[in-house]
């Protein structure tokens, strides 16, 4: 089914040894060129929140807050006319900044320049709140009528004035209302608490170790908003009665495990959420069912996956299962469903390396970390293993054999750990 304009391919083994009861498969989702199902940019298609963060550490270095300043301007420039926008402002409380009454603005010349004024006048001092932050954009969200709904969030400290539950709890009522890609300007912030952040609202998580990089990665961010066509799209996932859905994974362009996002339909169907799209893009799911073991030369289908817009069933893939006493086949392990297994593996182990170095176990921390230079080398994911190569000392990249290195930037270490969940994808 492509006249949605989307495409659903599986990649798996179909064979099981007798006995065999684990079904693994790569889905992998395609939108075409002319997908579009929201009324795209005119009207009430889109709306956009910049939260700015406005605490007192944004002032040291000032260079911060002038360039905070500056990238809200680019991305308020990206703005397509007639797209719902704001600007929030964030210490250990938020108000709106533009429109001033916590309304939304449609973008227009004069609106984005009225915008551009206000921002300029933003001066750092306070604290950090980022579920009140949050909760500020969330209301403004809800008193405008749109389909795609988007945020990008800036911060350099972390959420001090606050509990992690506090956050927790409002990003539970955010969840679903919008997205939100986070980035931290320097050092001081919290990759794992922005990370729970953007895995929440189904956004990205980056470091902008310089803020003079601000600008341009806040207009590519809003730049990206502006392309996306469809929203809330969710892929679905049927299994027979005799079968247990084990994990949905995102695992391309990076890992995102969907598995606790899923919405019951029914025992055997739930809907797990994939975000908004827009033409031209490619994710992959790892998706894995455990069946109940059937007789040699019986076949079953192990699941079915839908992509689901509404109402609308925009393609469809399935997942089979048959039973083989012929060892060269159920051996036989899936190119893609292997190479994402990995990359899993390499983002875990990266997260857990560095936080044992973080706890003083140089021994773990030595032992994951070189499992991640193996596994990059492995794989091909050439990014990955540059950052690796700043953090440890590599001795024999095969074996995965380093040593720690003695003085790591903190820069490049929260640069490995916010960009170690992006994966490569692998050739068909």
């Amino acid at each position: 089914m492509t006249d949605s304009g989307f495409t659903v391919d599986v990649d798996q083994n179909q064979y099981l040894p007798e006995g065999g009861r684990d079904v693994s498969a790569v889905v992998t989702v395609t939108s075409g060129p002319d997908v579009a199902i929201a009324a795209p940019g005119a009207g009430a298609g889109s709306a956009e929140i910049i939260i700015i963060d406005c605490s007192g550490s944004m002032d040291y270095p000032p260079t911060k807050m002038s360039q905070a300043r500056a990238a809200t301007a680019a991305a308020i420039d990206v703005v397509r006319d007639g797209v719902g926008f704001a600007v929030v402002a964030g210490t250990s409380t938020a108000w709106p900044v533009f429109p001033p009454d916590g309304s939304m603005a449609v973008a227009s010349p004069a609106s984005r320049a009225a915008a551009k004024q206000a921002v300029g006048a933003l001066r750092a001092n306070g604290g950090t709140a980022i579920g009140k932050w949050l909760g500020l954009a969330r209301e403004i969200f809800a008193g405008y009528p749109a389909q795609l709904r988007h945020a990008i969030l800036l911060t350099d400290g972390k959420n001090q004035h606050e509990t992690p539950e506090q956050l927790v709890a409002e990003l539970g009522q955010c969840e679903g209302v919008f997205s939100c890609d986070c980035r931290g300007v320097g050092t001081d912030w919290e990759v794992s608490e922005l990370r729970t952040v953007s895995s929440a609202l189904l956004g990205t998580v980056d470091i902008v170790p310089d803020p003079a990089g601000l600008a341009a990665d806040f207009a590519a961010m809003m730049e990206n908003a502006m392309g996306k066509q469809v929203a809330d799209v969710s892929l679905r996932v049927w299994t027979p009665q005799t079968a247990t859905l084990k994990f949905v994974k995102q695992v391309a362009p990076a890992v995102e495990d969907l598995t606790g996002r899923r919405t019951q339909l029914s025992p055997q169907a739930g809907d797990f959420p994939t975000g908004a799209w827009g033409p031209g893009e490619s994710r992959d799911y790892h998706v894995g069912v455990e069946v109940a073991a059937a007789g040699l030369g019986q076949e079953m289908l192990a699941a079915r996956i839908s992509l689901v817009a509404g109402t609308e069933v925009l393609g469809q893939g399935l997942v089979r299962a048959i039973w083989t006493d012929d060892e060269a086949l159920s051996t036989k392990i899936n190119a893609r469903v292997a190479h994402y297994t990995g990359q899993a593996e390499l983002a875990d182990a990266i997260q857990e390396g560095l936080e044992a170095r973080k706890q003083g176990d140089e021994e773990t921390a030595t032992a994951k970390l070189g499992r991640a230079v193996a596994l990059a080398h492995q794989s091909g994911n050439e990014d990955t293993a540059k950052l690796l190569a700043k953090v440890v000392d590599v001795v024999d990249v095969e074996a995965g054999t380093v040593r720690l290195k003695k003085k790591v930037e903190d820069a490049d270490e929260m640069a490995l750990d916010t960009r170690s969940t992006k994966t490569v994808r692998v050739k068909k």
